[in-house]
């Protein structure tokens, strides 16, 4: 009877508690949050729509391409051009840049990639712009080329006494040396890049039979896609980025985004558009666009791969998808109406670059990944009087899915991964847009992507795979936690009251939180 009398107290406390959170969600659900959801969930299928039309246009245009077997780089006679120059012996000279901060784990498989290049030797110049604040690796760094310059490589090592501009900067200092003033194309290849031996001849080519060519792309091979299951699945995005939106832009106006490495610029293309700028976290999509609205068009080589490593701890991972998502946002801000107004170039180009290649792949993307599917879809649950119709819930997603899933047929099967890794990275791809849109803090936040090179093969596993105790805070990220618990909140809801099995859905994605909020996920390596 005392446990019952002093029990009772605590039991009314908690229910008076409970019934005034009820009455004050019943009190605002109706004439407030009813109203906001649906507005969102309005502006939400609009954007839906925006980014299925603009997937649907890429897939047909990729479609007729290979049906047809008109890529825009197989119209050009290669290896015409290629017979005319070892006839006349009339090779440009070449600059390569390769340019790095701290790279010690791969430093000397790019320097040593790059001077590999076949190319007559004094036709070619490899250039090594090194930032590093590690005064020991930067001896390590000037070693190397020494020895490649004991072996008949002509190459040139440079350092400044501070980092203005980051990669920008360096780049644009490389360019001022004297003896770059004969070079017409320079080779671009970040730390992590090991291009194959006939690079040059399999791009060079390009250049000199269109004079009106400024730039030709490479794509991205990665050689630690199988490293872990992070990996995997940046792998699934990146090639559709490659095998669609470079091909696409490549094929329809000559323009696409520069990725900053495994590139060759006309160097005269590069002084028509300003020079290299360090006003975005994006120097090389800055470029691009401004070289374009010169005039100048781009190629996009599909065949030719060249060998990299993606990024397989989350941390660095969330670094590069910061400055990623953020750089292109703050570019738009900063270009806008430079595009609307420049003349040189026709309506189209100038719609594509505003409309498709910034709005709807660099806002539009992000934003409609996080806010209907991680926001509107599971706040819908527990607020019935929102309806979702299932054509844009649903059937818009999966074929989006689909299209981007197909790029990559030996990860079909990792799909399911695939849409939950995107949703939550989309928290912070959106987060990153905003603060470029706005110009906020961080907008020019400039951290480089950590590489490991061949660390994983070499370092013991059970040293890799454990991390000191120490560490465990740093591994947890508040923001996705929340997330999770909003998440699990919505499923819990839909299983008790709802009719629609959505819970199955928000379930496996609160796991994804949980398990990227604790920070289980990409490599972890020890200290």
């Amino acid at each position: 009877m005392r446990d019952r009398v002093l029990q009772e107290p605590e039991v009314r406390v908690i229910i008076n508690v409970t019934n005034s959170v009820n009455c004050a969600w019943d009190s605002i659900r109706v004439p407030v949050i009813v109203p906001l959801l649906r507005l969102a969930m309005i502006l939400c299928s609009v954007m839906s729509i925006l980014l299925f039309v603009e997937r649907l246009y890429m897939a047909i245009v990729i479609l007729c391409l290979k049906v047809l077997g008109k890529k825009r780089y197989t119209k050009y006679r290669l290896e015409r051009m290629k017979e005319d120059l070892e006839l006349n012996k009339s090779y440009p000279l070449v600059l390569v840049q390769i340019p790095m901060f701290n790279e010690k784990e791969v430093y000397r498989l790019s320097i040593g990639a790059a001077c590999g290049i076949t190319w007559p030797s004094d036709r070619l110049i490899i250039q090594v712009l090194d930032d590093s604040t590690n005064e020991e690796l930067k001896e390590l760094v000037e070693l190397e080329c020494h020895r490649w310059l004991e072996k008949g490589v002509n190459i040139k090592y440079e350092t400044r006494n501070n980092r203005n501009g980051y990669k920008a900067g360096a780049l644009k200092e490389g360019l001022e040396k004297h003896y770059v003033e004969d070079c017409e194309f320079v080779a671009i290849f970040d730390a992590d890049f090991q291009p194959d031996e006939d690079f040059l001849w399999r791009t060079i080519p390009y250049l000199l039979e269109n004079p009106e060519l400024g730039l030709v792309q490479a794509r991205w091979k990665f050689v630690n896609a199988d490293e872990c299951m992070m990996t995997r699945l940046q792998e699934m995005s990146l090639d559709y980025h490659f095998s669609v939106e470079q091909e696409v832009g490549s094929s329809t106006c000559s323009f696409f985004g520069f990725n900053g490495s495994a590139g060759v610029w006309r160097i005269q293309a590069i002084k028509d558009a300003g020079g290299w700028k360090d006003r975005t976290t994006v120097e090389d999509m800055d470029l691009a666009v401004r070289a374009s609205l010169k005039g100048w068009k781009f190629v996009f080589v599909g065949d030719l791969a060249v060998k990299n490593e993606l990024p397989s701890t989350f941390k660095a991972y969330l670094y590069q998808q910061h400055r990623w998502s953020c750089g292109p946002a703050n570019l738009f801000r900063k270009m806008t109406k430079e595009i609307i107004l420049c003349e040189r170039v026709s309506i189209w180009k100038r719609l594509h670059l505003i409309y498709a290649f910034f709005f709807v792949r660099k806002i539009v993307a992000h934003w409609v990944t996080f806010f209907f599917y991680c926001i509107v879809i599971p706040a819908s649950v527990v607020v019935p009087e929102v309806k979702l119709t299932k054509p844009i819930a649903v059937y818009i997603p999966a074929t989006i899915t689909i299209l981007n899933a197909v790029c990559t047929p030996r990860s079909l099967h990792l799909v399911v991964f695939w849409i939950l890794f995107e949703n939550v990275m989309s928290l912070h791809r959106t987060k990153a847009a905003i603060i470029g849109l706005l110009e906020a803090n961080r907008a020019n936040e400039w951290v480089v992507t950590e590489k490991l090179g061949n660390t994983m093969k070499l370092k013991n596993s059970l040293t890799i795979l454990k991390k000191p105790r120490s560490r465990t805070v740093e591994r947890i990220h508040v923001l996705e936690l929340l997330m999770g618990m909003f998440m699990l909140h919505c499923a819990v809801y839909d299983m008790l009251y709802g009719k629609d099995h959505f819970f199955l859905y928000l379930m496996m994605q609160a796991g994804a939180f949980f398990i990227m909020g604790f920070g289980y996920v990409g490599t972890f390596v020890s200290s």
